[in-house]
């Protein structure tokens, strides 16, 4: 299946755009797919995922809009042609 990915704020820096497609299997996961962004950019290795394979509690996550720790988390399935939108902690005021 084909995904969008898009970065914001210091992750797009890391990444070096604010978004890019890739293909993954059709049973691929949330989980699944931050690993591998983790893979392909090692910079950001452990700044999505903990030790544990779980998302970091201060980021969002946000399948077609809609935050995926409010759906099945890490287990999130996905379909051909969602967006996965990664959020860093953004402080400010």
């Amino acid at each position: 299946m084909q995904l969008a990915l898009r970065f914001f704020a210091t992750f797009r820096e890391a990444v070096g755009t604010k978004e890019i497609e890739r293909t993954f299997d059709a049973e691929a996961t949330v989980g699944d797919v931050l690993a591998a962004v983790e893979d392909e950019f090692p910079e950001l290795a452990g700044d999505i995922l903990d030790d544990d394979g779980d998302i970091q509690p201060h980021l969002t996550v946000l399948r077609n809009g809609r935050e995926v720790v409010h759906l099945d988390g890490t287990a999130t399935e996905l379909s051909d042609g969602d967006r996965l939108s990664i959020f860093p902690p953004v402080a400010g005021g």
